[in-house]
């Protein structure tokens, strides 16, 4: 398959390249959602520490209730950004990793079909139609490979348009409740 030692060199600098990126891109995102989870499990403490005073300085009944109500209203917000910032983070990476798969995938398709065409030129007489028969096999997997990532890709968009409907609903919903309790307390 390699004609020299040079084109398997080349080769294995790109392989090493291609996981270089992969794990950059791996630890970019690990690095991110570390930072996400610094910055809630930072933020969750304060919320915490300040909806508890604000608990403790009730002076009755219905001012707790109220606060209750009302305070639940941000944490959920907060939950639900933090679940879309996860996501997002996740969904990019995945992005990031397709992308790259793509690039192989057509380089390595690139190199198939050159190593075809020198097979064929140094090949005997009638051996056309097997080198024929091989690159149609290729195309076909090729299309099949393009008709099952435009599939994914749409059952990610649907997804994401699912999630983001959950969630604008959920909040809606935790904010209607936190209308209605308060409203009740007073």
């Amino acid at each position: 398959m390699f004609a020299t030692p040079e084109q398997f060199a080349a080769t294995n600098k790109a392989n090493v390249e291609t996981l270089l990126t992969l794990a950059n891109n791996v630890f970019a995102s690990a690095e991110r959602l570390a930072a996400l989870n610094l910055n809630t499990a930072r933020s969750i403490l304060e919320d915490s520490i300040a909806n508890s005073k604000a608990l403790l300085g009730a002076k009755d009944v219905q001012e707790l209730v109220s606060l209750q109500a009302t305070l639940a209203q941000p944490l959920v917000e907060k939950a639900v950004a933090y679940n879309r910032s996860v996501y997002e983070i996740a969904s990019q990476g995945q992005e990031e990793v397709s992308k790259l798969v793509e690039t192989q995938i057509a380089e390595l398709n690139k190199n198939l079909s050159s190593v075809l065409d020198k097979a064929a030129k140094s090949a005997p007489a009638g051996s056309d139609v097997a080198v024929a028969a091989v690159k149609s096999a290729i195309a076909a997997a090729n299309s099949a490979y393009d008709s099952v990532s435009k599939a994914a890709k749409q059952v990610a968009e649907i997804a994401e348009a699912n999630v983001a409907a959950a969630t604008n609903a959920t909040v809606k919903a935790v904010s209607a409740s936190a209308k209605a309790g308060a409203k009740k307390a007073a």
